[in-house]
């Protein structure tokens, strides 16, 4: 015969062991949970350090740059510039046209950015997002590090044309930065860049760029061409075309503010 007193023990031994199964499956299903997310971050990171060496070298080149730039309500622009670029953390980017901005220059050494002008006999301190010329800032030319300068994390796939694309955020790894959140769209098959959307600290979206006319420069199919669209101001866009590219031993002391001077 079985006493209600073991039944109550017995229930309650039962409840305990339940709990603590109960227990131990939630911390296994939280530890593959947190190892899902590094996981992930990782191949996001893959494909964004992929998409950065087909855009650009990683090592030492120099290219030319055109951009036009255009506004309802203005002429069109056009300005030339040389950039001198040795992997990701040194540029010089001089201007070679107009004439009248010949020899600007502007350095820069990680996310650290100045401005040399012939006139001015220091060089002046500018920021990675400040406008260089129409749609184009700063960073979009002196510094073009999508895996170093943002965390980026894959939030879907698209399929286009025919051909599918994985689709990444990718947030800034502070206020340095040139933009502060990037919606970028990747060849999952190719690795090349498709498109961009900037977006500004109070997530308003400012432009959008494409990236075109892939051609073999250095050694490599790279896109080269970029159109970058003003998002809040229809018809205002800029079209930057490279050329002339090609891998180049630079000494460190080029890109140092003392060297800006001896640059033409």
């Amino acid at each position: 015969m079985v006493h209600k007193d073991d039944i109550r023990n017995g229930g309650w031994v039962f409840a305990l062991t339940s709990g603590i199964f109960l227990l131990l499956l939630s911390l296994t299903v939280a530890a593959q949970g947190s190892s899902v997310t590094p996981t992930d971050d990782a191949i996001a990171r893959s494909i964004v350090e992929k998409a950065d060496k087909v855009r650009f070298p990683v090592d030492g080149f120099q290219v030319d740059i055109v951009i036009n730039s255009v506004r309802p309500d203005k002429d069109a622009d056009m300005r030339k510039y040389r950039v001198l670029s040795k992997g990701n953390e040194n540029t010089v980017v001089m201007v070679t046209e107009p004439a009248s901005e010949r020899g600007q220059i502007i350095l820069m050494k990680g996310r650290d950015l100045w401005v040399f002008m012939p006139e001015v006999s220091q060089p002046v301190r500018i920021s990675l997002a400040q406008r260089l010329t129409g749609q184009v800032a700063n960073g979009d030319l002196a510094r073009a590090n999508f895996a170093g300068d943002y965390n980026p994390k894959i939030i879907g796939t698209e399929k286009i044309g025919n051909d599918s694309f994985h689709i990444l955020e990718l947030i800034a790894v502070d206020r340095s930065v040139t933009y502060q959140r990037v919606v970028y769209w990747v060849n999952e098959k190719s690795g090349w860049p498709l498109k961009a959307e900037f977006y500004s600290l109070s997530n308003r979206l400012m432009k959008k760029c494409s990236y075109e006319n892939f051609q073999t420069l250095a050694g490599r199919v790279r896109p080269t061409r970029l159109v970058m669209e003003d998002a809040l101001r229809n018809g205002e866009k800029s079209v930057l075309d490279y050329s002339d590219m090609k891998l180049r031993d630079l000494p460190d002391k080029i890109f140092t503010k003392e060297y800006l001077k001896k640059l033409d």
